[in-house]
């Protein structure tokens, strides 16, 4: 507890999988946590975000999740940026700070730049595959990219991360295929967002309204959780099992 409680994580992504990633590493008792985000809530993000509640909708993510975090530990140091990770904001983190990355953006540029630079500053990084548009939380493994099979994103993943010479990355993936979700287009959040919202990456920008079983990008979330508290801790097995 000592290790964790001495430790700082930066989580970029506070969505379906990110949130519930970051609740559970402030239950762990990490004692630093930076939460990495520009979106706000939207009444589509009720059927799976750990954060999104009537009450919360249109209120920026990093906010929401960084009063969570401390009312679960008020002595957690969380820090909330508003920032979309990418090549325009890419320069402004150190990652020399950190003990441990998590990637749960969405966006295979995004993720790229992430990955590379986390992989650089010398500072483990776990990386999240697709978790949009499935209903199985039972099919997630923890395995290196390379290794992984069916999922789309992973594919696209392997042969960008082989162009840049990453030779290994340890990744939360399903092999579940996909579904496409039904859009109505006569209640098209997409083309009518009632969301209040100031954030430029609205509903009505986004090519696809994502959907998963409630408990679908939470398995996925704590997934990583639990592999970073395990690197962190050095804790490998059974209770009293050490590296």
């Amino acid at each position: 507890m000592n290790k964790l409680a001495a430790c700082r994580v930066a989580v970029f992504g506070i969505g379906g999988v990110g949130g519930a990633c970051v609740e559970a590493l402030a239950r762990s008792g990490i004692g630093g946590l930076d939460l990495f985000d520009d979106d706000t809530i939207c009444l589509t993000n009720l059927n799976r975000q750990i954060i999104a509640l009537h009450s919360t909708v249109g209120q920026y993510k990093v906010d929401v999740m960084q009063h969570r975090v401390l009312d679960i530990n008020p002595a957690c140091q969380v820090e909330a940026h508003r920032l979309f990770w990418g090549p325009d904001t890419e320069d402004t983190v150190d990652f020399t700070v950190y003990d441990y990355v998590v990637d749960a953006v969405d966006t295979v540029t995004a993720k790229l730049s992430l990955i590379t630079k986390a992989q650089a500053a010398h500072v483990p990084v776990i990386s999240a595959m697709g978790a949009g548009n499935k209903l199985n939380p039972a099919a997630f493994e923890v395995s290196d990219i390379y290794s992984t099979t069916i999922c789309p994103l992973a594919r696209i993943m392997r042969k960008q991360l082989r162009r840049r010479g990453v030779s290994a990355l340890k990744v939360v993936y399903s092999r579940e295929v996909p579904m496409t979700p039904l859009d109505d287009g006569a209640e098209s959040c997409r083309t009518g967002c009632v969301c209040p919202s100031d954030s430029p990456r609205a509903c009505t920008v986004r090519r696809q309204i994502p959907s998963s079983n409630a408990f679908v990008p939470a398995a996925a979330g704590l997934l990583l959780a639990s592999e970073v508290v395990r690197d962190l801790s050095g804790v490998t097995g059974a209770a009293g099992e050490t590296s």
